[in-house]
C-alpha cells in the first residue's frame, strides 16, 4: 500500500519546503502536490522524489525499512533509474541524514545605493513565514546610527518592494534624496510623512508635508522586514589581554619549557 503521502508531507517541513515550490522544482502543479500528500506519491514518481531528498525509495512507500539509504545507494530497478543521475554522476545529492533539498535558501540583490554585486542570502523560511516575494526583495546596510538599538549600524537589512503602503509606526527604507534611509514612517494629514528615528536624542522627528515630500524626492522603497543582529558590546578587556599574553607564549621558545 503506498501511505508516502504523510511521509512526503514531513519531509517537505523538516526542510522548510512549501508544497508550491517543491511543485515548481517537480514541474507540476500545487495542486498535484496536494494531491500527493492526500493519496500517496504515484509510483512512477516515487524514485524521482526518493533521490532528490535522499531517502529510501521504499521507506517513502511504506514506511518500513531505512529512512536513509547507505552511501552506495543506487535506485531500485534496471530501469526505473533512465534519464537520472547517480549521485556520483550529477554532485547535487548528499547522502545520509544530513542531506536538503536544493533552493532552501534564497539570495537577493543589494539596492543601487550599494554598488557591490554581493548578495544577500536569507532562508526561504523567512520569506514563507512573513509572506513574502522573494522577486520583490531587496538587501541594503544600515548605514547610520539613527535606529539603534533596535538594528545596530552595519547590520544587513532586508526590504519587501511589495509593501510601501505606510503603516504607522513599522519599519520601512526610504529614499529621500538619492539617500536610502531606514525610519520609523507616520502618516499626516494631507498626505504628509513623519519620519521617526529609534535614537530619537541623536536624531530628532522629520516631519514633511506633501508638497515637501514631492520636492525632495522621498520614495517609500518598502517595508524593512528581517535585519541581522550586531553584539556591539565587546567582553572585557581582561580577557584580550589574556588572549594576547597567550599568543605571545606560543611565540616564545623559552615559555613552557
Amino acid at each position: 500500500m503506498n501511505t508516502s503521502g504523510d511521509r512526503l508531507k514531513a519531509l517537505l517541513r523538516e526542510v522548510h519546503l512549501s508544497a508550491s515550490d517543491f511543485a515548481k522544482n517537480r514541474g507540476v502543479t500545487p495542486q498535484h502536490v496536494n494531491n500527493w500528500f492526500k493519496r500517496g506519491v504515484p509510483m512512477g514518481r516515487l524514485n524521482e522524489i526518493a533521490e532528490l531528498l535522499c531517502i529510501s525509495s521504499r521507506w517513502l512507500r511504506t514506511g518500513e525499512g531505512p529512512k536513509h539509504p547507505p552511501a552506495n545507494f543506487m535506485l531500485e530497478g534496471p530501469d526505473t533509474r533512465k534519464g537520472l543521475p547517480t549521485r556520483e554522476e550529477s554532485g547535487k545529492y548528499l547522502t545520509g541524514p544530513a542531506c536538503h533539498p536544493e533552493k532552501i535558501d534564497v539570495e537577493i540583490p543589494l539596492h543601487f545605493t550599494f554598488t557591490s554585486a554581493e548578495r544577500i542570502r536569507i532562508s526561504r523560511h523567512t520569506f514563507e513565514t512573513l509572506n513574502v516575494n522573494p522577486d520583490r526583495a531587496l538587501g541594503a546596510y544600515m548605514v547610520d546610527n539613527s535606529m539603534i538599538d533596535i538594528i545596530q549600524q552595519g547590520a544587513t537589512l532586508a526590504i519587501d518592494r511589495g509593501r510601501t503602503q505606510i503603516i504607522d509606526g513599522e519599519i520601512y527604507a526610504v529614499e529621500h534624496g538619492g539617500m536610502l534611509r531606514i525610519k520609523y514612517l507616520y502618516n499626516r494629514p494631507g498626505g504628509g510623512l513623519r519620519l521617526r528615528s529609534h535614537n530619537a536624542s541623536e536624531h530628532p522627528d522629520e516631519y514633511l508635508t506633501h508638497e515637501e515630500r514631492f520636492e525632495q524626492s522621498v520614495q517609500i522603497v518598502g517595508w524593512v522586514f528581517w535585519w541581522s543582529t550586531l553584539n556591539n558590546r565587546r567582553p572585557p578587556v581582561p580577557l584580550d589581554e589574556h588572549l594576547l599574553s597567550w599568543e605571545g607564549s606560543k611565540s616564545d621558545p623559552e615559555v613552557g619549557i
